[in-house]
């Protein structure tokens, strides 16, 4: 296959590889391919069974994935990205460092560690006189991978030419770390037991190395290795974002469908590479975004909504048009005010001046992301109809969005990306094809928009994301291959919806985001209704901490960012090499206050209750309530702070009500809650042409779904007890809409709050479940505003950022003198536990405490590192919950298994193409405390085993009588309460 293989001792095959080495120094590439056999004949990349029954010689394989790389730099890299490298790489050459940054990840292959791993390439390489120690190869290749030789032998080599130790000190670890990891300098050391043997003592191996850089470097356009050496070096988050861009690059060239083995030296070349690359290009559909866009002119809100700006929409483009720098964007505006499109405008604004290529939207729910999907299409589609194929939706229920089903189509067989072949090192998957982290939809989901993006962890490569906030908040975990979510972040503007929600413990992973995206000079816009001050300097520091070099003054710089003084108002910041900018404005809302009544409905905590929902039953008050507010029509919400508490409601209501009350919770069948979601939101959304749509009379009893982001509007809001900023969001789905008929006694705005029980003269009772969820100094403090509030009207939006500071402001006398004491120890336990959970996300962090000013990636995974986590994995580590997960719901009978809905399938649970959808859409998640009992007890159906969808799934059979038992719990599914987990008798 090779020719006559070289047969030489170690003596002679050094000096032929010293004539080879030689040659490619004088010699153009291309007439070294026709030349005599040589040890770059022989290197393999790819053994015959990863490369489609044809061995892939390494150098093959080094340009192929150049070439990939080229195809990104001219149609996937956003302008910034671009920029950045041409200033890396000096004179312009940015394309071609970056190509050669992609093609030389697998220099460590040529080791004897990985050679010997396929014996038929190993025999090869041996008979040309590459010799190595087997037993002791054998013995150690597991301490020596491919990815970490790689780095450590091209740092000889670098510094043998010439590089200087801050080049070689940034690009090493892009080697070792292809893999997903990066290691310390330390542990990419070959070990010293086999010292000389993974790597290959001969100087042939030495001088085959040698061979291989050059020949590689001159192909792809350098002069020789000394001249391709970089002349600046990037920032460190720049650094991790281009080691994404390597991974990419290589799991694009590595799929053997488009590039299948070359194992004839001669037809090696840099121009084949190009021509297969570029078929893989147009197969895959792989494409960027908006390029370089030009910046709006006129009426841009009239030309992407239909509707001139309100004043505070126009403020916030204003303010963002007079930044000189990429930066953070801090919205605070009313619910209801149109944050939103006042961010997209923005985003375009910044994306246009500082070259951005898309967007990702980051929203705090997943039900919220769906509606915001379709508000972010319809934009991208006004701005350029084409691109808008390119969004995508991100979430672990986006099958049940009936635009993103609409949106698939079914792909060619051959155009399918089916993943990267595991190599011949890493036993463990590295790229989750094969392993159950994999994304089932890269097998089987159609095309929405390219294929390859729909993987496991390359949904942020999407040009255009909408997804939860936990995708930016993964990127700042110290996880296996986050180098992948980072670099989706590259280049784009970055929108998060909704940032007061993130707790302390979630604000760790956001603050540390925040700071590499500020390095990253990646321009950040989050939006809050109800932001508390402390909360909006601290996100405000972590960027600058990004953007600068001292990371110890970031807290002195944000406190010189001036306070806002209106509301709504607009805060942006920005970082230049010479100073820290900001600009404060405050604008007016677009509608007049609204006078929101406020009401308190006592409900008395039972002092004998066993279950953490220990509020006596105050559904009767609730239903009477109704009943009088109600009897001439109008639609009420009602939200309870734990699902058990809904579900006793809603059926109080219910035998009352009947047909007219709706239930909401988050342990509804994904398509009982995407279909309730979906009738809430067309039932009490905003008005509809011609007046239709709204019932005469609804409730929708709800969990803190209805929080926001939610778009409903309510003539009556009931609601349990929360914090201030949590109680005002809820305040915001009452009288949104103008233009909506009221009937008389719900024609005002008011609140009826319940779910605690005021007393004369001491504090309040607050039930347990509420202390557990929000702690129990936040609801004494908000529970004095409420009760001094009672009988009273607050002014909405006009009184928010006050009410806000009241509660979470140091003032330690918000409270009733005879509610100070109380007050005092639970701030004290509340000081500990905000402590504790801050301290308790360390671990997780992408940056160790005391390692954000490190210059390069060298051992940015050591100290522990979460690898290849499922999606309940990542939201536990992100969201400080207890792990819970999900599981399908079935029915077995005497025939066999059923789908939730009823459908059949087969004995062993088979589900065709037909009914996978109605077997999904069973999926529904268990409390936390069965996570361990379901992990012990449950699995797939055997039918399910070798489906792509199902195989991870966890089945929970439900018996003839909808009941299942799991642990010392008993389950059942009902058609109108949803899951209902009933507690062990003691």
């Amino acid at each position: 296959m090779f020719g006559t293989p070289l047969r030489c001792d170690a003596a002679s095959a050094s000096s032929v590889l010293s004539v080879v080495t030689t040659t490619l120094r004088v010699v153009s590439y291309e007439r070294l391919a026709s030349s005599v056999q040589n040890p770059l004949a022989v290197l393999w990349g790819k053994s015959a069974g990863k490369g489609g029954g044809r061995s892939n010689l390494l150098l093959q394989h080094l340009l192929d994935t150049a070439a990939v790389a080229e195809l990104m730099w001219d149609h996937y890299l956003a302008p910034s990205v671009r920029q950045m490298l041409d200033g890396v790489a000096g004179d312009g050459g940015g394309r071609r460092l970056f190509a050669w940054l992609c093609g030389i990840h697998d220099f460590g292959k040529a080791t004897p560690a990985f050679q010997h791993m396929d014996a038929a390439g190993a025999a090869r390489v041996l008979a040309a006189g590459l010799t190595w120690d087997q037993r002791t190869v054998e013995r150690y290749r597991n301490r020596w991978r491919h990815d970490r030789a790689g780095g450590a032998l091209m740092r000889r080599y670098l510094k043998e030419v010439g590089w200087s130790e801050e080049s070689i000190g940034w690009v090493w670890p892009l080697i070792a770390g292809h893999h997903g990891l990066f290691p310390t300098l330390g542990k990419a050391r070959e070990p010293e037991r086999a010292r000389g043997h993974l790597s290959g003592k001969a100087v042939a191996w030495d001088e085959a190395r040698r061979a291989l850089l050059d020949a590689f470097t001159r192909a792809v356009g350098f002069h020789d290795v000394a001249t391709a050496e970089p002349l600046g070096s990037p920032s460190r988050a720049a650094q991790l974002q281009l080691s994404g861009f390597v991974v990419m690059a290589d799991w694009i060239a590595s799929d053997q469908r488009h590039f299948a083995g070359v194992d004839e030296f001669g037809q090696v070349s840099l121009r084949g590479a190009r021509a297969r690359a570029g078929t893989a290009w147009g197969r895959l559909g792989l494409r960027g975004g908006w390029g370089a866009l030009g910046e709006p002119e006129g009426s841009v809100f009239e030309q992407r909504f239909g509707d001139d700006p309100r004043p505070s929409q126009a403020m916030v483009v204003d303010v963002v048009s007079r930044m000189e720098a990429p930066g953070l964007v801090v919205v605070e505006a009313p619910m209801g005010e149109g944050k939103t499109k006042a961010a997209l405008v923005a985003a375009e604004a910044l994306a246009a001046r500082w070259g951005m290529d898309g967007v990702f939207v980051g929203m705090p729910t997943q039900a919220t992301c769906d509606p915001m999907f379709t508000n972010v299409r319809s934009w991208v589609e006004a701005i350029s109809p084409s691109l808008a194929s390119q969004v995508a939706l991100l979430h672990g229920k986006r099958l049940f969005n009936k635009q993103w089903q609409d949106l698939l189509e079914d792909p060619a067989p051959d155009d399918r990306f089916i993943g990267v072949a595991e190599d011949e090192f890493d036993l463990a998957d590295p790229y989750g094809i094969a392993s159950g982290s994999c994304c089932p939809e890269a097998a089987a989901e159609r095309r929405a928009p390219a294929e390859w993006f729909l993987g496991a962890k390359r949904g942020l490569l999407t040009p255009f994301v909408v997804g939860t906030i936990d995708q930016l908040l993964f990127a700042a975990t110290r996880t296996k291959h986050v180098m992948l979510r980072m670099a989706g972040l590259a280049g784009k503007v970055v929108i998060l919806d909704e940032v007061h929600a993130a707790d302390v413990y979630m604000s760790q992973f956001l603050a540390e985001g925040l700071r590499w995206l500020g390095q990253a000079r990646v321009p950040v816009v989050l939006l809050s209704a109800t932001l508390p001050p402390a909360q909006r300097r601290e996100l405000v520091a972590a960027y600058l901490a990004g953007a600068g070099d001292h990371q110890e003054q970031a807290a002195s710089e944000a406190a010189t960012v001036r306070e806002p003084v209106g509301y709504p108002n607009v805060t942006v910041v920005w970082r230049t090499t010479t100073l820290i900018g900001h600009l404060v404005e405050s604008g007016r809302s677009w509608r007049e206050d609204l006078q929101v009544g406020v009401e308190i409905l006592p409900e008395p905590v039972s002092a004998t209750s066993s279950t953490a929902d220990d509020l006596c039953a105050g559904d009767a008050e609730v239903l009477s309530l109704l009943r009088d507010r109600l009897a001439e029509g109008g639609c009420a919400l009602v939200i309870r702070n734990t699902v058990r508490r809904a579900q006793d409601t809603f059926t109080a209501l219910h035998a009352e009500f009947g047909d007219e009350v709706r239930l909401l919770h988050g342990r509804l069948s994904a398509s009982d809650r995407a279909d309730r979601t979906e009738e809430c939101l067309r039932a009490l959304g905003p008005p509809q042409p011609r007046g239709s749509g709204r019932p005469a009379r609804r409730i929708v009893v709800a969990t803190q779904l209805a929080e926001q982001s939610f778009d409903v509007d309510a003539d009556l809001l009931v609601t349990d007890l929360a914090p201030m900023d949590l109680l005002l969001q809820r305040i915001g789905r009452t009288h949104r809409h103008s233009g909506v008929h009221r009937p008389g006694p719900v024609s005002e705005p008011r609140v009826v709050v319940t779910g605690f029980f005021p007393r004369d003269g001491a504090p309040p009772e607050l039930p347990g479940a509420a202390e557990a969820i929000y702690g129990r100094y936040l609801l004494l403090r908000t529970a004095a505003q409420v009760c001094a509030a009672e009988g009273e009207r607050w002014s909405i939006p006009g009184q928010v950022p006050r009410l806000v500071a009241d509660v979470y402001g140091p003032d330690q006398y918000s409270v009733p003198s005879n509610w100070a004491e109380a007050e005092r120890r639970a701030r004290a336990d509340w000081e500990i536990r905000q402590r504790a959970r801050a301290e308790s996300a360390e671990p997780f962090l992408l940056t160790r405490a005391g390692e954000h000013t490190r210059r390069t990636l060298e051992g940015l995974h050591s100290g522990g590192v979460s690898q290849n986590l499922s999606e309940e994995h990542h939201q536990a580590v992100v969201r400080d919950g207890d792990r819970s997960i999900e599981v399908v719901l079935v029915r077995r009978d005497d025939r066999g298994f059923r789908a939730l809905s009823g459908r059949s399938l087969g004995t062993q649970g088979e589900a065709s193409r037909d009914v996978l959808e109605d077997v999904l859409g069973g999926t529904v998640r268990l409390p936390a405390k069965l996570t361990e009992a379901a992990e012990a007890e449950l699995g797939p159906l055997a039918g399910w085993r070798d489906h792509p969808w199902l195989r991870y799934s966890f089945a929970l059979p439900l018996d003839a009588s909808g009941v299942a038992c799991l642990g010392e719990y008993t389950l059942c599914y009902d058609s109108l309460l949803g899951l209902v987990v009933k507690e062990p008798r003691r």
